[in-house]
């Protein structure tokens, strides 16, 4: 796992980390060029979407050096993964594993009362679950 990043249904960040980070603003542009993919999924999708308890879109676009996943909350959060093109070991299964993990430590914020709903995250735990995560695809 190269990045990770969520948003509001608005398109702005609500929290993005990347591993390395030399490549960091690539990164950024491959995630937020991403959610246009994701917005016309949704869109194409219509109203099928609606009765589905989890959203995961699969991949969303391969390029030359990395594919990258999208996955979207019953609240239109989106979560976006970009993955190591040379990382085959990494099946369709295990990236909705990845996501179901990320989906529920996101509602474990939204569950603080000190969380404000649209603010960028700023929790240690969920840092230290997303670089376990990084640490664990690598």
């Amino acid at each position: 796992l190269t990045q990770c990043g969520l948003f509001c249904p608005q398109n702005y960040p609500l929290y993005i980390r990347s591993v390395p980070t030399e490549n960091e603003l690539k990164f950024h542009y491959t995630v937020h060029t991403s959610l246009d993919v994701v917005d016309e999924k949704i869109s194409a999708m219509g109203k099928a979407l609606v009765d589905q308890r989890e959203l995961y879109l699969g991949l969303l676009y391969p390029t030359e050096d990395y594919k990258v996943y999208g996955y979207v909350t019953n609240s239109k959060v989106k979560f976006v993964m970009v993955v190591d093109s040379s990382n085959t070991a990494l099946r369709d299964n295990e990236i909705r594993s990845m996501f179901r993990k990320l989906h529920n430590s996101y509602t474990d914020i939204m569950c603080n009362p000190f969380y404000n709903p649209g603010d960028r995250i700023h929790s240690r735990a969920f840092d230290t679950m997303v670089n376990s995560m990084m640490m664990q695809v690598c």
